[in-house]
Parts: structure tokens; C-alpha cells; sequence
């Protein structure tokens, strides 16, 4: 496949234009174990080489440390490059494993600041609503949002891991630009309400774990006994005991596709979120994480790979084999409240 850059797309009729395919940042500091510095910044700009523009970040990445990583490269491209970051997990100072939802008005006023302090930029481009706190109601917290866009405080507004019905009531307060969920080969549950609403207001799709967080790419196959202690998926069902080996035997088709294509299991399963742009016809720009500049290469490298109907029917089956949830609890994503 030849080295080139991605295409680019626009998350809604006035939202940013950006590449196809973007980069999750937050492995580089928080949630997958050690991380190398040096190599992260380089997978940063090897992403910028390709015509990869959007990042994306969080406050709770971290307790903000994944911000402050991101600030000199953001500094160093300010023009060339689209910044996502996200609030609503509240970090407890003397519970720093905990996270506690908040989506009421002066938590999302001190953490709009705190981000833009830590980013050391003017404004962010894509502010996202990270989780739901069902108490508040969503029409406030949107208001609230786009009353930093009013400031100059945020361009654009997005939202993550919320319902059909959710983003249409906030979509009446406020455009917004992306909603952010995820959806994979493994994940598919947002397709029933959530996909069907976006297309339907204009919104863009941003897949996270797009890779089924590297189980879809064979780099494990039992986050016990093949990941550190301090990873993060060690904790979430799908991925140990029984459920991980009977989701290790859904991976076939995907090698078998993947072998046919003289393409990596990871570009498959890329190009299969990809290809949801045609399918249900709206804007869709995954964003799979990475800490080496190699796999930056391999995984844009997918946005060349066009799926025939025949292997798409090789792969249709395998979410609705999938043991395990997503999360040992799902009462914070938007399949837990559909």
C-alpha cells in the first residue's frame, strides 16, 4: 500500500474538517500500562505526516497528565491540528482510582478552564460531555456548553456514550458536532438508537476502541495473563476467563479476511469501522489508539481498504457472539440507558 495521506472529512455541515481517521491519545499517559515518552511523541507526528488532524484527549486521562503530554505538540501545530477533549469524570483528590459523573454547570465551568490551561491554548476545538449524569437534565448541561462557545472558550460541542433520544434533545439546544461511543466488530449496540439519530440530525460518528482495544488485532488474547497489572482492560469482562477465550475463536473470519487482503488483522477490523460511513450514511472518523509510529502507519493505512459484500458477511456475525460486556458496568454508556 502506498504511504500517502488520508482523505478528510467534516464532522457536521459547520463542524471541523478533518482527517478520516484520528489518533486516541490516552494510552500515552493512563490506562494501558508503561508508556514511552519519547516513542509517543513520535507516533504524534508520524500521525500529522499521514493527514491524521484530530486528537483526542480527556481530563480524567490521567488526572489531566495526558493534557498536559499533548500541550507541546498541540503548541508546536496549533494550525494544523483539531483538539478533542472531554469533562465529566471527576477525579476525588484522595480517591485518585475513583470517578465521579458530573454534568452540572459550575463543575463544567472549573473543568472548561482547567483544560484549557493544561492544553495552553485559547480554545478547544471539539469539547466533548465525557458521561451522562442522568440527575442533571441534558438540555442544562448542553446550555451551559454552548455558553462557552458564545465565550470563545469552545468551537465545537460533542458528546460521548449517549442515547438516541439523549442527542436529540441535545441537539435542540445546541448543534452538535460528533457524538463519541463505541463501535467495533465487538461493539455494536449504538446501531439500535444512537447511529439512526445522528444520521438523521447530521452529526458524526467518532468511534473509540475501534480495535476492540487490541484484541481485535491479536496483540492479546487474556488481559490475566498477558497484560500488567496496572491495564486497565484487566478489568473489563469481555476480556478475561472464559469470555476472552471464547472471543479469542471470533477472530477467524477477521484473519481470514485479513490474509486474503495481504492486510493485518487491525486494518480489517479499521476498515470494517471505516466502511460504516457508507453503510449508514453519515460522517464516521475512528479514532484508535497508539503509542508507536509504525502502527500510526498500519492502522491509516486501512482507510485504503474498501470490504466487499462478501467479506462484510464473513464479519456481520461476530458481535452478536461477543461474551461479556463492555464494562462491568454499563449503567454510564448509552446502551445501559436505551
Amino acid at each position: 500500500m502506498t504511504d500517502s495521506r488520508i482523505p478528510t472529512v467534516r464532522l457536521d455541515d459547520d463542524g471541523p474538517e478533518v482527517g478520516v481517521q484520528g489518533l486516541g491519545c490516552m494510552g500515552m499517559s493512563f490506562g494501558y500500562g508503561p508508556s514511552d515518552a519519547d516513542a509517543a511523541r513520535a507516533t504524534l507526528e508520524r500521525a500529522l505526516e499521514l493527514g491524521v488532524t484530530l486528537y483526542d484527549t480527556a481530563d480524567a486521562y490521567g488526572a489531566g497528565d495526558n493534557e498536559r503530554f499533548l500541550a507541546p505538540f498541540f503548541r508546536a501545530h496549533r494550525d494544523e491540528v483539531v483538539i478533542a477533549t472531554k469533562f465529566a469524570l471527576s477525579i476525588p483528590p484522595d480517591e485518585p482510582t475513583k470517578r465521579i459523573i458530573r454534568n452540572d454547570p459550575p463543575y463544567i465551568r472549573r473543568a472548561v478552564e482547567a483544560s484549557l490551561s493544561r492544553l495552553d491554548v485559547d480554545v478547544i476545538d471539539l469539547y466533548y460531555m465525557h458521561r451522562r449524569d442522568v440527575n442533571v437534565p441534558i438540555e442544562e448541561t448542553v446550555a451551559v456548553m454552548a455558553d462557552l462557545v458564545r465565550e470563545g472558550k469552545v468551537k465545537h460541542l460533542g458528546l460521548s456514550e449517549v442515547t438516541g433520544d439523549e442527542l436529540r434533545a441535545a441537539r435542540a439546544v445546541h448543534p452538535i458536532a460528533a457524538v463519541q461511543s463505541e463501535w467495533s466488530l465487538f461493539s455494536r449496540d449504538i446501531e439500535a438508537g444512537v447511529v439512526p439519530a445522528a444520521r438523521d440530525l447530521g452529526v458524526a460518528l467518532v468511534p473509540y476502541s475501534p480495535l476492540g482495544r487490541g484484541f481485535l488485532t491479536g496483540a492479546f488474547a487474556d488481559a490475566d495473563r498477558d497484560l500488567t497489572a496496572g491495564d486497565f482492560r484487566r478489568r473489563q469482562p469481555r476480556f478475561t476467563g472464559d469470555n476472552a477465550a471464547a472471543n479469542a475463536a471470533l477472530l477467524e473470519p477477521v484473519r481470514t479476511v485479513a490474509e486474503a487482503r495481504g492486510a493485518t488483522p487491525g486494518q480489517i477490523a479499521l476498515a470494517w469501522a471505516q466502511q460504516r460511513a457508507r453503510v449508514h450514511g453519515l460522517p464516521v472518523v475512528p479514532i484508535p489508539g497508539t503509542r508507536k509510529p509504525a502502527r500510526v502507519t498500519e492502522n491509516t493505512g486501512a482507510t485504503r481498504i474498501v470490504l466487499t459484500e462478501e467479506e462484510l458477511s464473513l464479519l456481520e456475525p461476530i458481535a452478536g457472539k461477543v461474551a461479556g460486556d463492555r464494562y462491568a458496568d454499563m449503567t454510564f454508556t448509552s446502551a445501559g440507558r436505551e
